[in-house]
């Protein structure tokens, strides 16, 4: 099995973690204090745009919320990591992927679930967030599974089908 270390990049477990939305602690009292980003290069919290002065010419992903839950847009994460296999959605005309697993509302009889969370899927992919691929790779189940855009073995493992259209459920700005 191929180690962990060249297939998950360091970053993205504490990005998955981050406390985002909160309001930032040194500049709470400013309008826009929201701890929306996140920088790939220090992996510390999530942090509002002003502390982003603190990153200059770091790598920072901006955090969306849809439905209550935190995504990213497709365009911006997949410069950094490989996506393929995760279910991606349109939402506000923007392709996103959920960070982390969402609760199932009712029991349905998928043909095609996630490999983690057995989410149902509306394509042919494997997992319904960045942190089920991340439960893929650790589980050891899928060898060749890797975030790692070097590696090409997502194309042979899963059907990369085109975005699922859900209703317009969030803000996505």
């Amino acid at each position: 099995m191929a180690n962990d270390d060249t297939r998950v990049p360091p970053w993205l477990s504490p990005m998955l973690r981050a406390n985002y939305f909160a309001t930032c602690p040194f500049h709470g009292e400013s309008t826009k204090s929201e701890c929306n980003l996140f920088c790939l290069d220090c992996s510390g919290d999530a942090f509002c745009s002003y502390c982003s002065i603190h990153h200059k010419d770091h790598r920072i992903l901006q955090i969306r919320r849809s439905s209550y839950h935190n995504v990213v847009k497709v365009n911006e994460i997949q410069k950094h990591i490989d996506i393929s296999s995760v279910q991606a959605y349109v939402i506000n005309s923007a392709k996103i992927v959920f960070l982390n697993e969402r609760p199932r509302v009712r029991t349905v009889k998928a043909i095609k679930t996630c490999h983690i969370c057995f989410r149902s899927l509306l394509d042919c992919f494997g997992f319904c967030s960045l942190a089920c691929k991340l439960g893929g790779i650790k589980h050891g189940d899928y060898p060749k599974l890797t975030f790692s855009l070097t590696e090409n073995s997502n194309i042979e493992m899963f059907f990369l089908g085109g975005p699922a259209k859900i209703r317009k459920t969030g803000i996505i700005g």
